[in-house]
């Protein structure tokens, strides 16, 4: 009888687990063992992936999990009682045993997750029916009993187990490793087995496939734990046999227990689950009495179609009738029904959706159900690209919501169909090539530079997103030179192959939502990401189960829409989106001028040169640069603008195709063009058309030759007659399909085009019309994100409109419009939330306007989100300076403010509370503040302060006075650098390495001690344009450190890091005032600056310790004249030196010695 693996982790036990699913049934297969299992920790992550890939190899697949159980209950989580739990191997032997174990899985996340996902001995209890449990490895609860020399209790634990599942269906695991503790253990099992006559199975703990394959595996469990392969004290198997062992080895090791190899065979041939793949489950309805869901479909359909077409298109109505019979036919009524209720409900309650997404908007049910609002007739769009009568698979419609509000939509599905019906998505991430490069070459504790040197090697940028080193190894030189003359680097890539596309980590689909007629848990069992409950398999798989995935997606663009149509109702109160006019000239006549800044999907600098070269004049003018701004067919975008202002560079090779390409000046850009073409020169019906146009796209080549005889020829037992039958001769038939063949790959999905499309135009016409609103509503929609803010403030300029101060008498909690300009919103001010805030307007709509900082103070003292903090932000913000008053003075006197209004509060509460007191005394009014005459901070200290409160400068920009001087020194704008490898084609004007000099202030400077025990710097650089990160390393602070402070205006010069897909750096070579390079014209040597009549004292705990060398390094960034004095606490020495002491470095000290170590004391 043939030995079979039980206990075995596939590359989903993250992190540690390695057997590949994708090779393992080839293995199991070359070994001629017939059946195998998945036991991944806790999770069932990739049982249908391990189910679908042994089946394609002829190996039985067994499906289980080792769960942890909680040693107490499930919901018992105290650290020194629960810290640990236990494993035990679960296998299912059926449907029932699926279920069970699909549920346990998913309440270990729910209700026990504590550390590990657990369950307990009352779980198992109720839902061991259809299980078969082994006791697990030397991490199991009876293996943990026998090492702790309670043999009584391990006994006691076997016999509950057996009772649990009952008689057959417990074993006790033997496994033998060459670890001494399961030598011991084995003893114990053997005696077990004598005294309870529970059976015996023999496993190996397969962690990953062959021997050889330890050292990557190793290498895997320092990347989990965050250690280095030299380091000893870190987590390993050993010795190194944790493989996919042989029957042979398995019968060898076992030799003694021939019945426990045995019982492997006996336990696979019981487990006899099967996934049923294309049945569906879709939730049902909740329909109004006496429809049943055919007719009520077709009820709302026919009221639809009245609203959008009237008398005016009855010859619309065949399709509509179409499209419905073809529903029913396919069984997804429920389905349209069940997303027309949410978009229903969305839009009932002023949620934001948007016109279309995907190839639904080529749908007229979709259209008349109010589930999209693009009109597929007036587009040519096609049902069967949608929804193919062809080739039977469930309907996918995506919805785009506003991105503040996509959750109240999920909300109303949990409540509509409950809790526990509704999930989200798990999604993967992955270890792709230069990620698997840097996290090996961590592993491997090799140098920064190294690793950063190899990984970069490899292709980045739109064209090699997917990338493998077996592909980069092709086609990088300096990559395959290095690979093959550094043996160092031969093994950083040999090891990063081995874990390339393993998963690193589960997080949640940002969209993707699953809605079930029963219990989620009844199909897929579920984990928990943070606060979303999760099916356990990605999008893919649930589709082939069968169940019903939509994604909710939010798209900031619609928000942007409705705060600017609400903007707009303030003066034109019935004004909404469907006002609109679509063929507006000065619309287009802006988007052909590249005014394109906050327009969506066309606002990239690679987007804005297309529409300045076609200059669109319509809806499908910019539908067609959404769909040709791709890589692919971008090289045909110099044709298509040539040809649409040139008619006569438009050819057709027949007569018949003008009328399918006339909209795209001759070009196949749209899928739904290739189908047409299918159907009209061809004969082939719509459904045939793209079932042929995904053949082609997918590059099937027997299906691409067998089609084209079609489409040339046609095809009798199909039904299709071809070209030369419908009178087109036989090389322009052949030319055509041709044509067809080249463009099909790239083509787009027309649909989900002209959908954006419209929300470009739509975003563009406010733009142009209600630029004030619009631009007041986008900036509010990225108050979360500075240099956006930033940019967009830019644009204000240009576009002649004011940005005005913020003010606790004008603003609100986002940006708003008023006559000069656009109002900062509050809510981007630190400290200041949104309750405060519509307490503040609240009260200004109730009692007036404040009428000084004292009233302010005594009107919202009430307010429960009112504090110190809150009114110091404001004041330094600049919310106050509309009142007269100057920031100094009011900084001087808030708390003396706040702090009289606080007292009189109390005293009249008291007196109120005086029970005796028979006559009522007139309530107390606080004192008047008087403010001082101190002078106020010049116009930097005021963009600084504005700086640290908003994240923005707000009354100009440090820069600006330097802007000059930096243009005069060659330094080119950080925007400029950002922007460039921000475009979607890549960088065109900056390469990585290449030397560049820039300016601007540092908004922050952090240090960290290097391995090597040198000093790095990570310096923020911000000027009027963007922001950028410097990496500063020792020799560059050892000359220029003590200019990385804060607020500082530098000029610097380094060379540009591009790693990954992060935003660019630059590795700093020199950094200086920007003031003394301008008096120096260039760099200018090192001076230190002064310090102030003091001196800084500190206490350290030792001349060895890590805090003292930590200190000693920043220092050096810290250069003054100031005496620095350390006291070594064990020694009481005191060791001396000179530093600056500025706010950073007084920040650094206190933070790693505590306040009570750090005094600078005055001279």
């Amino acid at each position: 009888m043939s030995f079979v693996h039980l206990h075995v982790h596939t590359e989903y036990s993250l992190l540690d687990g390695a057997c590949r699913i994708r090779d393992l049934p080839a293995l199991v297969k070359s070994m001629g063992q017939n059946a195998c299992a998945i036991t991944d920790h806790g999770v069932m992550y990739g049982a249908v992936d391990f189910y679908r890939a042994c089946q394609k190899e002829g190996i039985h697949p067994i499906i289980g999990c080792e769960v942890y159980v909680a040693r107490r209950t499930r919901f018992d989580k105290q650290h020194e009682f629960d810290a640990e739990s236990r494993h035990l191997v679960l296998l299912c032997k059926n449907e029932t045993g699926y279920r069970n174990l699909s549920y346990m899985v998913s309440q270990a996340y729910i209700e026990g997750f504590y550390i590990k996902p657990r369950i307990d001995l009352n779980l198992l209890r109720e839902h061991s029916e259809g299980l078969i449990a082994l006791s697990a490895c030397l991490a199991g609860e009876i293996p943990k009993r026998l090492l702790n020399g309670d043999y009584a209790g391990a006994k006691e634990y076997a016999l509950t187990m057996r009772d649990i599942f009952g008689e057959g269906d417990f074993y006790l695991e033997l496994q033998d490793h060459g670890i001494a503790e399961q030598t011991e253990v084995n003893r114990g099992i053997l005696r077990l087995h004598n005294e309870t006559g529970i059976p015996l199975v023999c496993t190996n703990d397969a962690h990953y496939l062959r021997k050889e394959d330890a050292e990557s595996h190793d290498v895997l469990l320092c990347i989990q734990t965050g250690k280095t392969v030299d380091d000893e004290n870190r987590m390993r198997y050993e010795p190194r046999n944790f493989y996919l062992r042989s029957t042979e080895e398995m019968e060898e090791l076992f030799s003694a227990y021939p019945d426990a190899v045995a019982n492997t065979q006996r336990i696979a041939d019981r487990c006899q689950l099967e996934f049923t793949f294309g049945k569906y489950h879709l939730p049902e309805f909740k329909l109004p009495e006496g429809y049943d869901s055919p007719t009520y479909l077709r009820d709302l359909c026919e009221q639809g179609f009245a609203r959008r077409y009237g008398d005016r298109k009855p010859e619309y109505r065949k399709q509509l009738n179409y499209e419905l019979d073809m529903i029913e036919k396919m069984g997804f009524t429920d389905y349209f029904l069940i997303v027309s209720d949410f978009v229903r409900y969305a839009k009932s309650v002023d949620i934001p959706v948007g016109p279309g997404r995907g190839s639904a908007a080529g749908s007229m049910v979709s259209y008349c159900l109010d589930i999209t609002d693009i009109d597929p007739m007036k587009y040519d769009l096609y049902f069967e690209r949608f929804l193919n009568p062809e080739r039977v698979s469930m309907p996918d419609i995506d919805m785009d919501f506003g991105d503040t509000r996509r959750g109240e939509v999920v909300d109303y599905v949990r409540r509509k169909y409950g809790d526990d019906h509704v999930a989200q998505i798990v999604t993967f991430g992955t270890m792709a090539a230069r990620a698997a490069i840097r996290d090996v070459g961590r592993a491997l504790n090799m140098t920064y530079a190294e690793v950063d040197q190899v990984a970069k090697q490899v292709p980045a940028g739109p064209g090699a997103l997917h990338i493998t080193l077996q592909d980069a190894l092709k086609l990088s030189k300096p990559l395959a030179d290095s690979y093959r003359d550094d043996p160092r680097v031969k093994k950083l890539i040999d090891t990063a192959m081995a874990l390339e596309g393993m998963p690193r980590h589960a997080s949640t689909h940002a969209a993707g939502v699953v809605i079930t007629k029963l219990p989620v848990y009844e199909y897929v069992p579920l984990a928990r990401n943070d606060d979303a409950v999760v099916c356990q398999y990605v999008m893919t798989t649930l589709e082939e189960l069968g169940l019903l995935k939509m994604d909710f997606l939010g798209l900031r663009n619609l928000t942007v829409l409705d705060d600017a149509v609400k903007l707009v109702r303030r003066y034109k109160p019935d004004f909404t989106l469907a006002d609109i006019p679509d063929d507006d000239s000065e619309t287009y006549d802006m988007i052909s001028r590249g005014q394109t800044a906050g327009v969506f999907q066309i606002e990239s600098t690679g987007m804005t040169g297309v529409c300045v070269g076609l200059k669109p004049q319509s809806i499908e003018d910019i539908t067609a640069v959404i769909a040709l701004y791709r890589p692919g067919p971008m090289e045909s975008i110099p044709r298509f603008i040539a040809c649409k202002h040139d008619p006569k560079l438009v050819t057709y090779k027949h007569p018949k195709l003008i009328p399918i390409l006339s909209v795209t000046y001759g070009c196949i850009v749209y899928q739904e063009q290739v189908i047409r073409i299918f159907q009209e020169l061809g004969g082939f019906s719509l459904g045939q058309a793209d079932m042929v146009r995904r053949a082609i796209s997918k590059k099937k080549a027997k299906e691409i030759e067998k089609e084209r005889q079609a489409f040339v020829y046609g095809d009798k037992e199909r039904g299709i007659a071809g070209c030369i039958a419908n009178g087109i001769d036989e090389a322009t038939a052949q030319g055509i399909y041709d044509e067809i063949y080249d463009f099909a790959n790239y083509a787009f999905n027309k649909a989900h085009a002209v959908s954006y499309a419209v929300v470009a135009y739509q975003t563009a016409y406010f733009k142009c019309h209600y630029t004030k609103e619009y631009m007041a509503a986008l900036l509010t929609s990225v108050l979360d994100n500075s240099e956006k803010v930033a940019g967009y403030i830019n644009e204000c300029r240009d576009c002649g409109i004011a940005l005005l101060p913020p003010d606790v008498n004008r603003s609100s909690d986002g940006f708003t419009v008023e006559q000069e300009g656009i109002r900062f919103g509050l809510v981007a001010i630190k400290n200041i939330g949104r309750g405060f805030i519509q307490a503040m307007v609240r009260e200004r709509e109730k009692g007036g306007a404040f009428t000084s900082f004292q009233d302010f103070c005594e009107r919202m003292y009430d307010c429960g989100d009112m504090n110190k903090r809150a009114v110091e932000n404001l004041i330094r913000s600049g919310a106050f300076d509309g009142m007269g008053a100057r920031r100094s003075q009011l900084v001087a006197v808030y708390e003396k403010v706040l702090d009289a209004i606080g007292t009189v509060r109390r005293r009249n509460v008291e007196g109120q509370l005086d029970f005796f007191g028979m006559a009522a005394s007139s309530s107390e009014a606080p004192a008047q503040v008087h403010l001082p005459d101190v002078p106020e901070y010049t116009a930097v200290e005021r963009m600084q302060m504005e700086r640290e409160t908003t994240g923005l400068y707000l009354s100009g920009h440090p820069m600006s006075d330097y802007r000059a001087t930096a243009k005069r020194l060659g330094a080119v704008s950080i925007g400029e650098i950002t922007q460039d490898f921000a475009g979607e084609e890549g960088a065109s004007r900056f390469a990585d390495g290449q030397m560049v000099t820039v300016a601007g202030i540092v908004a922050s400077s952090k240090t960290r001690t290097t391995k090597n025990n040198t000093l790095m710097a990570y310096v923020t650089l911000e000027d009027e344009t963007a922001s950028m990160e410097l990496l500063c390393f020792q020799k560059v602070i050892d000359r220029c450190g003590s200019y990385m402070l804060p607020n500082l205006a530098v000029l610097v010069k380094g060379r540009i890091s591009v790693r990954d897909e992060k935003p660019p750096q630059i590795l700093c070579d020199e950094l200086y005032p920007l003031e003394d390079a301008g008096k120096a014209g260039g760099m200018p040597g090192a001076a230190k600056p002064k310090g102030e009549d003091a001196v800084l004292y500190l206490r350290v705990p030792g001349v060895d310790s890590p805090e003292f060398r930590h200190l000693q390094l920043v220092s050096i960034m810290f250069e003054g004249e100031t005496p620095l004095k350390i006291r070594m606490a064990d020694t009481g020495k005191l060791w001396g030196g000179k530093c600056l002491p500025h706010p950073a470095f007084l920040q650094e000290c206190r933070e790693w010695l505590g306040e009570e170590n750090v005094v600078l004391k005055k001279k």
